[in-house]
């Protein structure tokens, strides 16, 4: 199983190279978007688009709802985790 986490493409960084910058819970990272583009989807209209990111790569496109609620997911792991090591 791996996990995805939700960011936001809010640059294309190396269009040639497929290669954006993607803002994930506030942390810019550069990420690879190959795996979202094809002639229908080319990167340039990728900006603004929600994706859930593993080891570096944008799997696959979310909506902005989907996002959140994963988002409020891990936040509250990460709460449950804290309370529970401490």
């Amino acid at each position: 199983m791996c996990l995805g986490i939700p960011g936001q493409i809010i640059e294309i960084s190396d269009i040639n190279n497929k290669l954006a910058i993607v803002n994930i819970a506030g942390v810019k990272r550069q990420v690879n978007i190959a795996c979202i583009v094809d002639e229908q989807h080319p990167p340039e209209t990728c900006i603004g688009n929600w994706v859930l990111v593993h080891v570096g790569f944008a799997m696959n496109r979310i909506n902005e709802q989907q996002a959140a609620e994963t988002l409020q997911l891990l936040q509250e792991l990460a709460i449950a985790q804290a309370t529970i090591t401490n």
